[in-house]
């Protein structure tokens, strides 16, 4: 499978879950791990959800630099700086949507 492939089915995964939370709730990225069918592992060629976490801490940084500026990814409750690399985060990460400027 493509890493293109595999980015569309994790991306897929990551905005369902955000879009079940309302802010400030958060989602482990393991839960988009976790999300993933067995037929997607098998496609990506993962034997097991754990595989999948490398990526999608690459995929969240890729998606938070480009088109989804929105998102934050929170470390010991407080928001990352968007200057901060992903070689630079050691240990649990937490995802969401930021608040919506103008918005209730």
């Amino acid at each position: 499978m493509s890493g293109d492939q595999t980015k569309t089915i994790l991306t897929a995964h990551l905005l369902r879950l955000l879009e079940t939370r309302d802010y400030p709730k958060t989602i482990c990225p393991s839960e988009v791990a976790r999300a993933v069918t067995s037929d997607e592992l098998a496609t990506m060629d993962a034997d097991g959800w754990r595989k999948l976490m490398p990526v999608i801490r690459e995929l969240v940084w890729e998606l938070k630099a480009g088109e989804m500026r929105e998102l934050e990814v929170l470390q010991g409750g407080v928001v990352v700086d968007q200057g901060v690399a992903l070689e630079d985060i050691k240990g649990p990460i937490r995802l969401r949507l930021g608040r919506v400027e103008g918005g209730a």
